[in-house]
């Protein structure tokens, strides 16, 4: 990783096309009194599955082709802890032939910059032999629609 990236601003909620709601629970926390850093990865792995599966794209039981992580990386700039209300922002970082990198943002409710940002990358397999598989056109169609050229 590149001073670049690791310096780079996170980006505002504008910066994001698709919400998901969580609900944080009394075990989110630590004890040191905040959200432990696991947890964001449920809640970037629960945002990006719910976003498939409200578009029809990822049915867990029998769809093809499935997406496997291969990637991911998180950096925080401010705690946030339970109760709090978050919203997990996701938009699309990079289309590839068979990969999406997916950004995602932990958000307080109604604030403008994120707690925590997050790279999240899958590359989506044939589910028999699990090699990588070009993205099926209307998947590529429904992705683009989450790309913010930034």
């Amino acid at each position: 990783m590149t001073d670049e990236t690791t310096r780079a601003p996170l980006h505002p909620r504008t910066a994001y096309r698709w919400w998901q709601p969580i609900v944080t629970r009394w075990s989110d926390n630590d004890a040191y009194g905040h959200v432990n850093n696991a947890i964001y990865y449920h809640w970037f792995d629960t945002a990006v599955n719910a976003w498939l599966i409200a578009q029809g794209l990822l049915d867990v039981e029998r769809g093809d082709p499935i997406g496997l992580v291969v990637e991911t990386r998180c950096r925080y700039a401010r705690p946030l802890a339970y109760p709090e209300p978050v919203e997990i922002g996701l938009a699309v970082e990079r289309l590839g032939r068979s990969s999406v990198t997916y950004r995602l943002g932990a958000f307080a409710t109604g604030e403008a910059d994120p707690a925590a940002q997050a790279l999240f990358t899958h590359v989506y397999v044939d589910r028999p032999t699990r090699r990588p598989v070009p993205l099926p056109d209307a998947w590529r169609e429904r992705l683009e629609t989450l790309q913010t050229g930034l």
